[in-house]
């Protein structure tokens, strides 16, 4: 038996992202649906011209706008430095456009309205438009449980340890560089207490509060963990830098990974200080 099964492993911290590609919001309880932490990416900016979508890899200044939801997901608030605030009305449904994601087509979507739009578009300084999942919007992710998903990138949730992110800075400090914070890499779910950097990678099912959690594949690595959340600005070469030196994924086309993506194999509820249980590893043996 490793010894991350004998550890007193719990959650650390869970995080949001109402709006795809802007920034997180902490809480200390979340509701765990079919798609992931309730809110996360039910929202995306989009290109007013294509409907394709904008990300941190072009926009990086999308990492400084804070969202809240409101009324149980009835009002959205922006905000951002130098765009000052705006309360909308969320629209569950009504007119509607073809969005994409990664060149993907992902159907219609919900538009949010012209002052959302007229927000975004300022803000980033191209036309824009907000938009939401569609009622009934069922999409697939893949790999080992491959889940549901609503606009993240291919997956429900992403789940990373403290362990992973301790043993990364070590090698950055000792490179001469700066340490990075746990949100460059955005993750959902942060677990404390497995002694192992990248145990995320062994489990394959895991409980945690009421909810229960399928591993999917680790999760490779883009240009976003170089931008700086705090500004808003690329801030490379780390982590990626070092990632490459020891994190590279042959099987996915030489990529960096870190942390885990999984898929919600029983919905429910889970808060920070739950304790986790891994009942299956990698290797097939049940805890």
């Amino acid at each position: 038996m490793p010894a991350a099964a004998s550890a007193a492993v719990s959650v650390h911290s869970l995080t949001y992202y109402p709006v795809k590609g802007c920034a997180g919001v902490s809480v200390a309880v979340a509701d765990v649906t079919e798609t992931g932490l309730d809110h996360d990416r039910t929202f995306m900016v989009v290109s007013a011209e294509d409907g394709a979508f904008r990300s941190q890899r072009n926009d990086p200044r999308l990492a400084v706008v804070a969202v809240e939801v409101l009324d149980e997901g009835k009002r959205l608030r922006l905000a951002a430095p130098g765009a000052g605030v705006l309360e909308l009305d969320v629209a569950p449904d009504g007119e509607r456009r073809e969005v994409s994601l990664f060149g993907r087509p992902m159907g219609e979507a919900v538009d949010q309205g012209p002052e959302a739009a007229d927000w975004f578009s300022g803000f980033l300084g191209a036309p824009c438009r907000l938009v939401r999942v569609r009622p009934g919007f069922d999409r697939d992710g893949w790999g080992e449980h491959p889940g549901k998903v609503n606009f993240a990138d291919a997956h429900a949730l992403s789940v990373a340890s403290l362990a992973s992110l301790d043993a990364l800075n070590q090698r950055i400090i000792e490179r001469g560089a700066d340490p990075v914070p746990m949100d460059r890499f955005r993750p959902n779910i942060v677990i404390t207490g497995w002694p192992d950097p990248h145990t995320e990678d062994r489990f394959r099912h895991l409980t945690l509060g009421t909810a229960a959690l399928g591993y999917s594949v680790r999760a490779m690595r883009c240009s976003v963990p170089l931008v700086d959340q705090a500004t808003g600005r690329t801030a490379g070469p780390e982590p990626i830098r070092t990632l490459a030196g020891y994190r590279r994924e042959p099987d996915y086309d030489g990529k960096v990974s870190f942390a885990t993506k999984a898929a919600v194999l029983r919905a429910g509820t889970i808060a920070v200080g739950d304790r986790v249980d891994v009942q299956a590893w990698e290797d097939g043996v049940q805890r």
